[in-house]
């Protein structure tokens, strides 16, 4: 019996689906976005022209998911859970309720400074160093994005004035793990940061066929053998409105 890691091709049929937990719902709007900041959620939710339209359940409680009106366009958003089988998860179930096009951004570990600097980060590839992604794509060492949904976004930041880099992710199960070989490591194979969702949800999204752009900004900074927390404890609040628009407009596009 050989695990997921060692297969050639993923099993098949699932038992039960997404859509055997969450109902599909009326006019859901076709392009969601999503972050990990409850900052930034809660920042939003609080908005005059938003409204709760459902809620995402699990033994931790429920995740609402609201409705905003960005440039006479519905578009759902909602607070991922961090971590990569909780934000699978959660996408799997927007998609059921009726969700077409996605759109996620968070922080991320910085591994190389010099080239991030206060740049956003653009993910061009993600290396699989998790372990929800091989439930969807067959093994490899590194799953690419959409280039489509890259072009997306880079224009979207172009447009808007924003500074990027394009390059790879470090996607890995254990925040406590990233050890210094480790991270070396990844350095050298070119990766600019370290999150722990961007493989699995280019492997849903692929598997799904939903179009799909995330962006990363850093927070912590990991590319020195000192750890500096930086903007690791305010959650991205201070550009929230940056983010967000960012994210919608990328949704318009999709």
């Amino acid at each position: 019996m050989y695990t997921i890691f060692q297969r050639p091709e993923i099993s098949e049929p699932a038992l039960f689906s997404p859509s055997d937990t969450t109902k599909r719902i009326q006019n859901f709007p076709e392009i969601c976005v999503s972050t990990f900041s409850d900052n930034i959620i809660k920042k939003f939710s609080s908005l005059n022209d938003v409204k709760k339209i459902a809620e995402l359940c699990s033994a931790s409680g429920t995740l609402p998911v609201c409705q905003i009106n960005y440039k006479n366009t519905a578009i759902a958003f909602y607070r991922s859970m961090p971590g990569a089988p909780a934000c699978v998860a959660c996408f799997e179930e927007i998609i059921a309720m009726g969700a077409k096009k996605f759109v996620l951004f968070g922080s991320c570990g910085v591994l190389d400074d010099e080239k991030v600097k206060d740049n956003i980060i653009v993910p061009v590839s993600a290396v699989r160093d998790e372990g929800t992604s091989y439930h969807y794509i067959a093994p490899s060492p590194e799953i690419e994005a959409d280039p489509r949904s890259v072009q997306i976004l880079e224009n979207v930041l172009t447009d808007c004035g924003c500074s990027y880099v394009k390059g790879k992710t470090w996607t890995s199960d254990a925040i406590y793990r990233e050890t210094l070989p480790a991270i070396r490591e990844r350095r050298q194979e070119g990766c600019l940061a370290v999150e722990m969702e961007c493989a699995s949800m280019l492997a849903v999204s692929k598997y799904r066929h939903i179009p799909f752009i995330q962006f990363l900004y850093g927070a912590d900074n990991l590319s020195s053998d000192t750890w500096e927390i930086r903007d690791l404890m305010s959650y991205g609040l201070t550009s929230a409105q940056k983010y967000m628009a960012l994210a919608f407009e990328c949704g318009l596009r999709l």
